[in-house]
């Protein structure tokens, strides 16, 4: 007999509850990126590098890049297969190289060479989605917006934050509960939380400052049962 862990809460936490929440989380995260910048145009970049890479890797690639190049006129100078021999240790650099030389040739061509502070601007340029939009926009302008990235929509659903199916809607569900004394720094809240506590695969409940609250752990059984074996389960 198997008895299969529950994969999605039943209830959804309280107002209350998500206030303590997320006073639990400012107390233990400093809510600081940790892809290196100095301008916005250096923070679009990196978010862009990002995809798929950790931002270790990307902060390694953009020290050298960023020597040569502060401005959109610079990457342009640069071109397609200059702007690749730096970035090429990055997963899918041709493709983000391409990008990042749209968004430059857009942001002179549309916006006097500067990032927009503006959502509908910002998904316009080349390569920018909704999440990448929405990292410029709480880093680089200090907007109160949620990026829904793979650690926050797991961070969120398990807690009992929400229970949504796709990114968008998590944002969108979310967004409107967090108190507002936290709603701009929520984004580091959760994505640092999801990084490196509530892991995908080995989440650390032992140490969680918000194990208390959170219902995926209150409604999973309190043990395992596989093949005959029992074993502690989360």
């Amino acid at each position: 007999m198997t008895t299969r862990r529950k994969t999605a809460v039943s209830r959804l936490l309280r107002p209350a509850e998500i206030a303590k929440v997320f006073q639990a989380l400012a107390a233990k995260i400093v809510p600081k990126p940790e892809l290196e910048f100095s301008t916005t145009l250096d923070l679009l970049v990196a978010v862009v590098l990002s995809a798929q890479t950790t931002d270790k890797a990307v902060n390694l690639v953009t020290r050298k890049l960023w020597q040569v190049c502060r401005t959109p006129e610079d990457y342009l100078r640069l071109g397609q297969e200059g702007l690749e021999e730096y970035v090429h240790s990055i997963g899918l650099y041709r493709n983000k190289a391409r990008s990042i030389l749209g968004i430059c040739q857009a942001l002179l061509a549309e916006h006097g060479g500067q990032v927009p502070g503006d959502f509908e601007s910002l998904v316009k340029l080349p390569g920018v989605g909704r999440k990448t939009a929405n990292v410029v926009l709480n880093v680089g302008f200090g907007q109160p917006t949620l990026a829904v990235d793979t650690h926050i929509f797991r961070v969120a659903n398990r807690l009992g934050l929400v229970k949504e199916q796709t990114p968008e809607a998590v944002e969108k569900a979310l967004l409107p509960k967090i108190p507002e004394e936290y709603r701009l720094n929520a984004h580091h809240y959760l994505l640092l939380h999801g990084r490196y506590c509530c892991q995908a695969r080995k989440p650390q409940c032992g140490g969680c400052v918000v194990a208390a609250w959170c219902r995926q752990r209150a409604e999973a059984p309190e043990t395992v049962t596989v093949a005959g074996s029992s074993r502690g389960g989360h």
